[in-house]
């Protein structure tokens, strides 16, 4: 319980930096995608130095979870199909309903509640995924 509680005091937090820094504006988006401002950029970017040096932390100095056993991340497999089509669906639909995931779930919970058609889409989309997987490139 004490777990669950802390999770979500996580999220919480993670949710109001996301709506503070204007990740989950629709006008952020767009002035993105239409190459007219850096912000949503910087914020994307520095998400990816910060990821990258924990990622590279946790491989080599060996940390261990909550639990004692040792942090595995297992290397991706090679491939430019499955990234250049993953991205261009991912992108398409970013760019359609002006929100990626985490967003989506910010935007909600700052009370726009049109954005629950849009999670309902990408959940659905997530299920259709699961069960055309095995008949896709990978």
């Amino acid at each position: 319980m004490k777990r669950s509680i802390t999770l979500l005091l996580i999220g919480i937090f993670f949710g109001i930096v996301m709506f503070k820094s204007e990740a989950a504006s629709w006008f952020r988006i767009f002035e993105m995608f239409n190459f007219q401002s850096i912000h949503m950029y910087g914020l994307m970017g520095s998400a990816l130095v910060v990821g990258i040096t924990i990622v590279q932390f946790i491989k080599r100095n060996k940390v261990k979870d909550a639990n004692g056993n040792p942090i595995m991340i297992a290397d991706k497999e090679r491939g430019f199909r499955r990234h250049l089509f993953g991205g261009i669906a991912f992108g398409l639909g970013w760019a359609l309903a002006g929100a990626c995931p985490g967003p989506m779930f910010v935007l909600a919970g700052a009370g726009y509640f049109p954005i629950l058609v849009v999670i309902v889409g990408a959940l659905f989309g997530t299920w259709i995924y699961g069960l055309l997987k095995d008949k896709l490139a990978h």
